[in-house]
Formats: structure tokens, C-alpha cells, sequence
């Protein structure tokens, strides 16, 4: 099953406005992600295993090396400046005060690290949208994990944001170790990562 569009809205004014109602007052289909990406409103099916595992060991490897006073979470929704959406990164750090504000959403410019762990139905969205929205939001580190990249399972850490565009800090595959720099200093692990 692939992502479904619901609406689609210019992200601005009195528009977006209505938009985020919508989004915040709908009953959407429990387990679905339902995410705003430049202006319109996705509903993707329920995780696979395979994700969820994923997630899991990146959230593990993170615990014992995070900033003072942050979490990582998953499912925090993530508001993305100039309008441009509402997402909800497979994996955040944020500090405590952020996630303790009121409200259903984070502004983006408080994360430390988003992490994105591509689904067959939303693999565009997180190589590309949310590239380029978690980049104009400036957060400094955001960690692509594409199972279903065209080569083989990849994974990219995007760093030092500038004018709405970041640079690879480091790419490689599936199996390999990667190193996430301050303020976590973290040699991941990927070799248990399984392949769809």
C-alpha cells in the first residue's frame, strides 16, 4: 500500500491555518502516519517490522550518548518553519523543555538529530521533502536510513544545514559502521539491519 494524499492546500495564510485543524481534529486510521509535506496532508499505512526494528536499534545505540537534558522519541510531531510541513521523523532529539511545552507539535529548530527510515510508500518523501525541509528548518544532523535505495540499502548522515540545503557528512551501506559526531560521538552499527 502506498501513502494517500487527502488534500491538498497552499501553505500559507488562512489555508495552512485550516490545514493543521484538519490534521490535528480528523480520525485518521489508527497505526497510519499521518504527516503535512509541502502543504498536503499523507496517510501512510502502518510500519513494517523490518522499520520498526530499525528504529528500535538506532533508539537503543542513542540512550547512553545523548545531550544533557534531551530524549529521543519517536512519533513527536515536527513543525517545519515557513509552513512548509508537519512531520513525524521516525526518530527525534529534542531537549526535555521542548516535548513538555504545550501544543501538539515541536518547532523544528530545537532538534538535534531527526532520523528517517524509509518505507517503500514514503522513500520520495524522506530523500527529498523532508531533506530539504529538515534543512531549511537548520537541524544540525539528520540520518537517512534507505532500505530501499536504488543500489542497495543506504545510509546517509546530512549535516552543517546552509541556506536550505545540507551536506553529506558520510554515506555508505548497510553492514557498516557509522559515526555520528558531537554532540553524540557514536559509532552505530549497522550490521543488523535487515534488508526488505
Amino acid at each position: 500500500m502506498s501513502a494517500l494524499t487527502v488534500q491538498q492546500e497552499p501553505a500559507s495564510g488562512d489555508n495552512w491555518d485550516e490545514l493543521v485543524r484538519l490534521w490535528e481534529e480528523t480520525d485518521w486510521p489508527e497505526g497510519c502516519k499521518v504527516e503535512i509535506i509541502g502543504g498536503i496532508i499523507t496517510v501512510a499505512p502502518p510500519l513494517v517490522n523490518h522499520h520498526n526494528y530499525i528504529a528500535v536499534k538506532v533508539q537503543r545505540a542513542l540512550l547512553p550518548v545523548l545531550p544533557e537534558a534531551c530524549e529521543v522519541y519517536q512519533t513527536l510531531n515536527v513543525a517545519v518553519p515557513s509552513r512548509v510541513g508537519l512531520y513525524i521523523p521516525d526518530l527525534v532529539v529534542v531537549p526535555d523543555q521542548a516535548a513538555l511545552e504545550e501544543g501538539n507539535y515541536v518547532p523544528a529548530a530545537v532538534a538535534e538529530l531527526v532520523v528517517e527510515i524509509t518505507s517503500k510508500s514514503n522513500a520520495v518523501n524522506d530523500r527529498v521533502a523532508k531533506l530539504a525541509g529538515y534543512a531549511t528548518a537548520a537541524i544540525p544532523l539528520y540520518l537517512l536510513i534507505d532500505a530501499f535505495a536504488s543500489g542497495g540499502p543506504t545510509i546517509t548522515l546530512y549535516g552543517e544545514p546552509n541556506n536550505g540545503h545540507y551536506r553529506i557528512l558520510q554515506a555508505g551501506k548497510f553492514g557498516e559502521t557509522f559515526h555520528l559526531p558531537a554532540p553524540f560521538d557514536l559509532k552505530l552499527d549497522t550490521s543488523a539491519f535487515p534488508t526488505p
